[in-house]
């Protein structure tokens, strides 16, 4: 698992998104209020809430547009805003007439009823639609219009909500302060069960989907209409009776994303799934096929009777390509290079010790029976880029060329590397591996003679729910001494993602410095931590990331200037190809 964490330090970030001040209009609700939404336990263990074995049309259609309406109050009503309704308990005690509207007609009034209970909304005089120029993204709120989801009375209900929204504290979602992207609060994890009942599985749809619909800033390069996906896995997950359905139901729903960043973490359903045994091999995809590349231990790895460079082509009798198949619909990914990275992780893990692979070494066929192990006694550390962190960051090539790997290097070091890098004829700098420490803008003081903006960002708005407006670009700055003369050649492949894709771009702004490598893994920008029912933990993507022109970074990743890739007999020879081209380019300029 790769580490998250706020990668734009607070001192540095330039986010208007300090937590939204109180407007008077509801001021006097969030001095009244003692958070009813607390005191309401009446769904703590279960909703009830009973579906149907199957769902038709009618229902499916009733329960997407509950879902719809029940998260636009969410997000958008000002008395919710404060905390006086515990929304998980309202959605469950509506859910059921709604369910069983015959009709549009019927579900509209249930819902128009639903709505006006919350009570009245006092008129906002400061809300504003922004300027153009400083919108990202507008809030998808055309089905507010749809005659065939909404009765009149509904619609007008809505559209007066939306033209009155909450414009102070929010009860379930903040902005992180001087950074900008969304916390959600107040969702309760249900973690008694790892298979909730059919109203908690849906309320898991409701929260998530309304989550991205108005809080995931590359909503519009999901790859797909957002609105449509509601529907689709509304019979999928009230159908989803056991406890490893569910789960993978939701890591479904969670890979349509196209965000590297979301994923499930730390779930023992799905590792349970996965196997809890490791064969001994690195697996990457290379020249399109499954290849051994390194070992997580080496004495295991020797013990296995495989080699680097050997082809996987079947595991256990089946072929790598129908595996690629099978998995890839519960391997999240930004992009195609990325989510191959992440199914190479599982193609050798499974809940028996021993594994039965076909491989290929130099053309021959081998049959061969390998042993697995539990993840304590190997170093899955691997998988993510990170070397042994006894592993100096620094060393010197050949020809006086400097080295400098991220993975390890802690910003304490920066002054005595630089130093010693001070004469070299070029400087590698290697982030095929996730940064062990944020060095963007002390690294870059050394590489610098002026002032260089190299990133801006979109943020979501709390108080316009589904907006995200631009800030930014954000500057990095050189340092007082002389800035480094040598070329500066940066490393990267699908490994590089959030925080090593932004300390990338950041380098690219050196003067003469040239990215090597491939496609990186296409997700930038902050973090925000969601909880789903079942003690479910996943993240999405936060705080959208851009070149200061505007140029998009997520799922296309840092595209490299020159592309090189490892080759199957390169894996063979022991060579570094990336790094052979980074010395070759530096002693060419």
């Amino acid at each position: 698992m790769l580490k998250f964490t706020l990668w734009l330090p607070l001192q540095l970030a330039i986010s208007a998104a300090d937590l939204a001040q109180p407007t008077a209009s509801n001021q006097a609700l969030e001095t009244t209020t003692h958070y009813a939404a607390a005191q309401d336990t009446a769904f703590q263990r279960r909703s009830g809430v009973i579906l149907p074995a199957k769902l038709n049309e009618q229902q499916i259609e009733n329960l997407s547009v509950l879902g719809r309406v029940w998260g636009f109050v969410k997000y958008y009503h000002p008395v919710v805003a404060v905390g006086n309704y515990n929304m998980d308990a309202e959605l469950f005690r509506v859910l059921p007439s709604v369910l069983g509207a015959p009709n549009e007609k019927t579900r509209s009034q249930l819902l128009s009823t639903w709505v006006t209970k919350f009570g009245e909304v006092p008129a906002c005089k400061t809300c504003k639609e922004p300027a153009a120029n400083t919108v990202r993204l507008q809030a998808d709120l055309a089905w507010l219009n749809d005659q065939k989801q909404l009765g009149e009375a509904l619609r007008t209900q809505l559209a007066y909500l939306r033209r009155n929204r909450n414009q102070g504290l929010h009860h379930y979602v903040s902005a992180a302060p001087r950074v900008g992207n969304p916390i959600f609060e107040h969702e309760v994890p249900y973690d008694f069960t790892d298979i909730p009942d059919a109203g908690l599985r849906l309320l898991a749809l409701y929260r998530y989907w309304n989550m991205v619909e108005y809080f995931f800033p590359y909503r519009y390069a999901i790859g797909e209409d957002w609105q449509r996906v509601l529907p689709e896995f509304i019979p999928k997950l009230a159908a989803a009776n056991t406890a490893e359905q569910y789960h993978l139901t939701l890591l479904t729903l969670i890979a349509r994303l196209n965000d590297t960043h979301a994923d499930i973490y730390q779930d023992k359903v799905l590792a349970d799934y996965k196997g809890q045994f490791y064969a001994p091999a690195r697996v990457r995809f290379v020249e399109n096929k499954a290849v051994v590349t390194d070992f997580y231990d080496d004495n295991l790895g020797q013990a296995s009777g495989l080699q680097k460079g050997d082809i996987i082509e079947k595991i256990e009798g089946v072929a790598v390509p129908a595996l690629v198949k099978q998995l890839q619909p519960i391997s999240p990914a930004s992009n195609e290079p990325t989510q191959l990275r992440k199914i190479a992780n599982l193609l050798l893990r499974g809940n028996t010790e021993q594994v039965q692979l076909q491989v290929n070494r130099n053309g021959q066929i081998l049959p061969l029976q390998v042993t697995r192990y539990p993840a304590n006694k190997l170093n899955l550390a691997l998988n993510t880029g990170t070397p042994s962190p006894l592993l100096d960051p620094w060393r010197l090539l050949p020809n006086n060329i400097g080295y400098l790997s991220l993975g390890t290097l802690k910003n304490e070091r920066l002054p005595s590397i630089m130093e010693a890098a001070g004469n070299t004829k070029g400087l590698v700098i290697d982030i095929r591996n996730y940064p062990a420490e944020f060095v963007v803008y002390n690294l870059l003081r050394y590489l610098l003679n002026k002032p260089e903006p190299f990133v801006k960002f979109s943020q979501p708005e709390v108080t316009y729910p589904g907006m995200f407006t631009n800030i930014g670009p954000l500057y990095v700055q050189p340092g007082r001494g002389k800035p480094y003369r040598g070329k500066v050649v940066i490393l990267v492949n699908e490994l590089t993602q959030s925080q090593a894709e932004f300390t990338t771009m950041a380098l690219r702004t050196v003067p003469n410095a040239t990215v090597v490598g491939s496609t990186t893994a296409g997700a930038d920008g902050n973090i925000s931590n969601i909880i789903l029912p079942g003690n479910i933990p996943t993240v999405i993507t936060g705080l959208g990331v851009y070149y200061p022109n505007g140029r998009e970074t997520q799922r296309i990743g840092i595209v490299p200037d020159v592309e090189v890739k490892p080759t199957i007999q390169g894996i063979r020879e022991g060579r570094d190809e990336l790094l052979e081209k980074a010395v070759q380019l530096i002693e060419a300029s």
